[in-house]
């Protein structure tokens, strides 16, 4: 059977009458009753009786009127949606994500995805910096927001994000009262780091921006999540350096307070693979994510 048959089955069982489903299909009566001898010979079953007036449907015919219209509106379904997925309406995301883009604006982006690609399915991943670039480059993501100061080689993007490092200090510091400290003021304390593996980037910026502060921070911690390193800070284990918008986690026990003169940015790329792009669904949400990026205006120090 194909659909082309089975659409002039229905339309006849509809009309029951040649002529009249003939040109509500537009063509020949000739044609019509071709392809339903067509159809009654695949199936081995008469499926209409005729006379000069009209047709009826057979018992056959009327168990393959239901199945018919069923089968049909599922063909018409798969064609909207395959029609979706090519338009980029539809399909299936796979973003990485590392945990401080909670709060650079993930949820924003998720509610301009839900709001303007409804149809898409959006899969989230939490990864290191590194895991994900590894992803994107096997096949198993198809976006990453990154930490570091440019995008990767082999990948394209840009910059989503940028901020200002700041001091994080538990509450009962001796600095935690201050509006504004000097990165030096630090050398005698123990520091929380994001761990290398996770993100390069992150923490060579941090260890290079203390030796150039003059001391070499003596770190007692490295942690795989930006929210693990508040947490360590606000039970009082040592002090770190984060991105600013980690305050807005609100955790009890750690303060956040300005650095003097670091020049030190937090900076998040969104990155894909570029031969992707072919991707309909891929490039509709890259121009969403770069839409609200644009919008973020610059870092402020």
């Amino acid at each position: 059977m194909d659909v082309r048959k089975l659409r002039y089955f229905t339309v006849l069982a509809e009309e029951k009458h040649f002529g009249r489903a003939a040109k509500k299909l537009s063509l020949s009566q000739p044609p019509l009753s071709y392809a339903i001898k067509q159809l009654e010979s695949e199936l081995d079953a008469r499926l209409f009786t005729r006379n000069t007036r009209a047709v009826e449907l057979t018992p056959a015919g009327l168990a393959l009127r239901n199945e018919a219209f069923a089968l049909l509106r599922r063909i018409d379904e798969i064609k909207r949606q395959v029609r979706s997925v090519a338009d980029g309406q539809a399909g299936v995301l796979r973003v990485g994500f590392g945990g401080s883009m909670l709060y650079r604006g993930l949820p924003d982006i998720l509610a301009d995805f839900s709001k303007k690609l409804p149809l898409i399915d959006i899969k989230l991943r939490e990864m290191g910096s590194v895991d994900q670039i590894e992803a994107i480059q096997r096949d198993e993501i198809d976006l990453g927001f990154i930490h570091g100061h440019e995008t990767p080689a082999g990948l394209d993007g840009f910059r989503y994000h940028a901020e200002p490092f700041v001091a994080c200090l538990p509450a009962t510091h001796r600095l935690a009262k201050q509006k504004r400290i000097k990165l030096a003021q630090l050398a005698q304390d123990d520091f929380v780091l994001f761990q290398r593996r996770g993100s390069p980037a992150y923490y060579e910026s941090i260890i290079g921006t203390c030796l150039a502060a003059g001391f070499a921070p003596r770190v007692r911690h490295e942690v795989a999540i930006w929210l693990s390193v508040v947490s360590l800070v606000a039970s009082g284990t040592g002090v770190a350096l984060v991105p600013r918008s980690l305050r807005n986690s609100a955790l009890a026990g750690a303060v956040f307070i300005p650095i003097d003169q670091t020049g030190i940015l937090s900076e998040t790329h969104c990155v894909w693979k570029p031969e992707r792009l072919v991707d309909a669904g891929l490039a509709n949400a890259i121009g969403l994510i770069r839409a609200r990026a644009s919008g973020r205006g610059k870092p402020q120090r």
